[in-house]
């Protein structure tokens, strides 16, 4: 497949959760429309899918540690976060709406989020867990935290968990969060 140079470029942030294995589909999906996906991922992550996966899938070397250069020599965050047209964390666990809420950048899809300049460039989060830490307090505080500092948050689906519960907190599915990543591009543009 030919592609253009008018490709988007997008980051997908995989944090811990069962959820990740939609995360293959929606790189899946994003690669054969013809765009550029570059993936970050947790440690926490990697316990639900491997970085084999989603280097397959993409055609590009996975970010897992900030420390470690793979395509610039220079401070890959920023230079990352300089040549994307949006970023999306899915799924994004409870921990992860907690550390991006605090500011915390202590890891590869952390410390990406904390160097894109959100009036330029759209971050969605699409929070996947189970309903009961959906529901609690903190979790809502940092939805709506994280909300006022610009980030998209997608609305959870409700559904069977992994839990064997029925609730609220299922990410939502690939071709949902792909619909959002158009309309954020299209909205920042």
């Amino acid at each position: 497949m030919a592609i253009s140079d008018e490709r988007r470029h997008v980051l997908v942030g995989v944090t811990g959760g069962i959820a990740a294995y939609k995360t293959a589909e929606l790189v899946s999906l994003l690669v054969k429309r013809g765009d550029v996906v570059t993936v970050a991922m947790t440690d926490a992550a990697s316990r639900f899918i491997g970085q084999a996966t989603l280097e397959a899938l993409s055609g590009q070397r996975v970010y897992r540690d900030p420390w470690t250069t793979i395509d610039d020599p220079t401070s890959q965050h920023v230079s990352l976060a300089g040549r994307i047209d949006a970023m999306v964390v899915a799924p994004c666990s409870m921990h992860s709406l907690a550390k991006f809420a605090s500011g915390n950048a202590a890891d590869a899809v952390s410390l990406m989020v904390a160097a894109i300049d959100r009036s330029r460039v759209p971050v969605l989060l699409a929070p996947s867990m189970n309903s009961i830490m959906l529901a609690q307090p903190a979790t809502q505080r940092n939805i709506e935290m994280l909300r006022s500092d610009g980030f998209e948050v997608l609305e959870p689906d409700t559904g069977w968990q992994a839990c064997r519960a029925d609730g609220c907190g299922r990410m939502p599915e690939p071709a949902a969060v792909l619909a959002a990543v158009d309309a954020a591009i299209t909205r920042i543009q």
